[in-house]
């Protein structure tokens, strides 16, 4: 059964390859090619088949989250859970939370439910923001970059179902951990406030009612900041997918520069828009957890009384959940564009194989050397996170060299990723990010120490 399974996924693999490659000098099959109806081509057929289930969960949850813009009453209805689950329960529960007399100032529950209140909102807010500009100008299948799906390999169509199916997996696993802290700390929370509100009697039970919408406001509010990061890493890995396949043009004897430059080419395209759409997110999440964080840290320190789960358990699970989904943006980004930047070192091996293998190559066969071999895989072990494969030629209809040296001179002015204006989303950033938080946290303790 896995013997039949390989082999049909190989013939696919070579099918889709074949395409590419003779999509330049056949231009009656690509002409044929179109005249067939879009619904009945074979490849958009496998695709739908293989994603239509992923789509209708993601289309159920964002109907649950009440985030359906697909028409009017559900813009309305979305607007107005947000209005209510970001700003207004927020604002109440700040007002009229109040802490007994009796209790002592040590055990203050309230110290910095306030401070977590703000970047709660403010991160909510700009992933409503984002989803609302997206779904005013994209349908979900554009924004998950499905319509071009039907170009790619069956590899790579395999392995975004299953990137779709992992993308509520990751969410669960944020969110559900942080629920039930967050449940264990209201109920202990609630049990020791009262609520004062001048437009309610005595006999209403206010802490319940205030309990349960303050527990489904951070909920809605968690799980809207969280979906945005998730769909950004899934469309992340759709692209890393691609630059797996994208690399497996360099193997084999008909590797045409043509072909490869568009595939790139088509790829780039994607991370642009994908940096596009979500660079005012990004920027806008580092700079608000960074002031949450800097003020949670200078509250702490300022903060004389003992910290317990009740007094600053907010604080703790705010963090985690706002760490959490940065990191998973972050990270997704930095694993694209080191893959986008590692395709400049394995067109540079491929333009020097089959110069080699040109020079070399008796009656059309190549002769490559074993001392080649024996570098791939001493590279390949050395780095087990790069994508080097192993590149066999021949001299059989070779790119000219003048067209591959070319290449490699485009993919070095175009090897970047997801960029933030310009600036590559790389592990050197990230490095950057983190001297400046670093030195920021020491400044502050360096002035609290004096101060002291």
């Amino acid at each position: 059964m896995i013997t039949s399974t390989t082999s049909a996924d190989t013939l696919n693999d070579a099918q889709f390859s074949n395409r590419h490659l003779t999509a330049l000098p056949d231009q009656n099959n690509e002409a044929a090619h179109a005249n067939v109806p879009f619904l009945l081509q074979p490849s958009y057929a496998m695709s739908k088949s293989l994603l239509f289930d992923e789509l209708r969960n993601f289309r159920i949850s964002l109907k649950w989250c009440a985030l359906d813009h697909s028409s009017c009453i559900g813009k309305f209805i979305s607007y107005f859970t947000f209005i209510f689950f970001t700003i207004i329960v927020p604002t109440i529960s700040s007002l009229s939370i109040k802490v007994p007399s009796s209790s002592a100032a040590s055990d203050d529950p309230i110290s910095f439910n306030n401070l977590v209140q703000f970047p709660e909102s403010g991160l909510a807010l700009m992933a409503f923001l984002t989803l609302s500009r997206f779904f005013r100008r994209y349908s979900l299948r554009q924004l998950l970059f499905l319509d071009g799906l039907q170009d790619d390999s069956l590899f790579v169509r395999r392995g975004y179902s299953r990137e779709l199916d992992k993308a509520f997996r990751y969410l669960a696993c944020i969110l559900l951990p942080s629920f039930f802290v967050e449940l264990a700390h209201k109920i202990i929370f609630f049990s020791s406030v009262k609520i004062s509100l001048p437009c309610m009697s005595s006999g209403v039970p206010m802490n319940s009612i205030m309990f349960v919408l303050v527990l489904a406001s951070w909920v809605y509010r968690t799980g809207v900041f969280l979906l945005v990061c998730v769909l950004f890493r899934l469309t992340c890995e759709l692209q890393i997918l691609r630059f797996e396949g994208f690399h497996k043009l360099f193997d084999g004897c008909e590797s045409y520069a043509g072909v490869i430059f568009r595939e790139h080419v088509r790829i780039k395209k994607q991370l642009s828009v994908t940096s596009h759409r979500y660079r005012f997110f990004i920027i806008a999440c580092l700079v608000t957890i960074t002031i949450s964080q800097l003020g949670a840290l200078l509250l702490v320190l300022a903060f004389k009384s003992d910290k317990t789960f009740v007094n600053s358990g907010d604080l703790v699970i705010c963090s985690v959940v706002q760490l959490s989904g940065f990191f998973l943006c972050i990270l997704g980004a930095a694993r694209i564009t080191h893959r986008a930047q590692g395709v400049v070192s394995i067109a540079t091996r491929w333009h020097m194989i089959v110069t080699s293998s040109s020079a070399r190559s008796d009656q059309g066969k190549c002769i490559v050397p074993e001392v080649d071999e024996t570098l791939v895989s001493k590279s390949a072990v050395t780095d087990a996170d790069s994508s080097d494969i192993l590149v066999s030629t021949s001299s059989q209809n070779p790119s000219s060299f003048q067209t591959r040296q070319a290449f490699v001179a485009y993919l070095q002015h175009n090897n970047g990723g997801i960029t933030l204006f310009g600036f590559a989303l790389d592990r050197g950033l990230l490095h950057t990010l983190f001297a400046f938080e670093f030195s920021l946290v020491l400044w502050i303790l360096s002035k609290v120490v004096v101060l002291s």
